[in-house]
C-alpha cells in the first residue's frame, strides 16, 4: 500500500508503467476512491502513459481529515501531489467532484496542465447534486456498493461494508464536507472557467441527472468538447471500456498537439 506524505497527511497513491514519458494523474469523485479507476480504465490509458491514482483526503486508504474540501483545498493537495512525485506538467482526468478538482487545478496552474478531460462534472449549485448528503443512510449505502462502485463484480463483504460505512459516517458527520461544498455554489460562475486556456473533453452519461451541467460547460469553455455515453452518473462503472477508449484517443490527441 505506497502512502506518501502529502501536506502533512498520509495519501495513498497507485502508479501505472512509470516509466512512460507523459504522465495522467486521475482524481475520482466523492465518497468513493481510486478503484473507479483501477480495474478497467487506468489500465487502458497505461498503454501509452504513466498513471497516477490517488485516493483523496480520508477516503480509501488516505489518512481521514477533519477540513479542507473545498475547491482551492483540494486542488492544492492536487498540485502538492504532482509536485510530491517529482512531476512537471501533467494531464488530468477527474470524475464527478473529482472533476470539479481538476477543473480547478487547470484554471489556477494552467501551466503545470496538459490535457483535462472531466467525466460527469456536477454543478455545485444544483440542488440534486449535493442531495446525496443529505438522503445518507446504512441502506443508501448498501444500494451505492452494491450497484454502482463494485467495478471488480465482486461483491463486498460485510466486514469491507462497515469499514466503507464508518468512511462514510466520518465524512458526514466529523468533517466540514457538507459546509465546504455548500460553499462552491457559485464556481460555474466563476470567469476563469471562461477563461481556461485548455480545451476539455467533458464525458457525461447520456441519462445522468448532471447531463445539463455538461452541456453549460461545454458552451461556456472555448473548444471544449461534449461526448455522450449510454449511461448515467455512474457512467465509468456502467461503461468502463467506452470511458477508457475516449479518454485514450483525446489524451493520445493531446500528446500529438504539442
Amino acid at each position: 500500500m505506497p502512502l506518501i506524505q502529502i501536506n502533512g497527511k498520509a495519501v495513498h497513491i497507485q502508479e501505472l508503467n512509470k516509466g512512460a514519458a507523459e504522465t495522467v494523474v486521475m482524481v475520482h469523485g466523492m465518497f468513493s476512491n481510486l478503484s473507479v479507476y483501477y480495474f478497467n480504465i487506468a489500465p487502458v490509458l497505461a498503454a501509452h502513459f504513466h498513471v497516477v491514482l490517488y485516493d483523496l483526503k480520508s477516503h480509501g486508504m488516505s489518512e481521514r481529515s477533519p477540513g479542507g474540501y473545498d475547491l482551492d483545498t483540494m486542488s492544492d493537495d492536487l498540485l502538492a501531489l504532482i509536485d510530491g512525485l517529482g512531476l512537471g506538467r501533467v494531464h488530468l482526468v477527474g470524475y464527478s467532484f473529482g472533476a470539479l478538482i481538476s477543473l480547478k487545478t487547470a484554471m489556477r496552474f494552467p501551466g503545470r496542465i496538459n490535457g483535462l478531460a472531466m467525466i460527469e462534472a456536477p454543478d455545485p449549485a444544483d440542488d440534486k447534486t449535493r442531495g446525496i448528503i443529505d438522503d445518507y443512510s446504512r441502506e443508501f449505502l448498501e444500494h451505492y456498493i452494491s450497484n454502482f462502485t463494485d467495478t471488480t463484480r465482486v461483491q463486498m463483504g460485510k466486514r469491507q461494508l462497515e469499514r466503507n460505512h464508518r468512511m462514510y459516517e466520518y465524512l458526514f458527520y466529523q468533517t466540514s464536507i457538507k459546509q465546504d461544498m455548500l460553499a462552491e455554489r457559485g464556481f460555474f460562475a466563476d470567469n476563469g472557467i471562461r477563461a481556461l486556456i485548455h480545451q476539455p473533453l467533458l464525458i457525461y452519461g447520456n441519462r445522468s441527472n448532471c447531463l445539463q451541467a455538461g452541456y453549460f460547460l461545454a458552451q461556456r469553455i472555448p473548444g471544449a468538447v461534449l461526448q455522450e455515453i449510454e449511461g448515467d452518473h455512474n457512467v465509468p462503472v456502467q461503461a468502463p471500456e467506452q470511458v477508457a477508449a475516449s479518454l485514450s484517443q483525446f489524451l493520445c490527441a493531446e500528446v500529438a498537439m504539442v
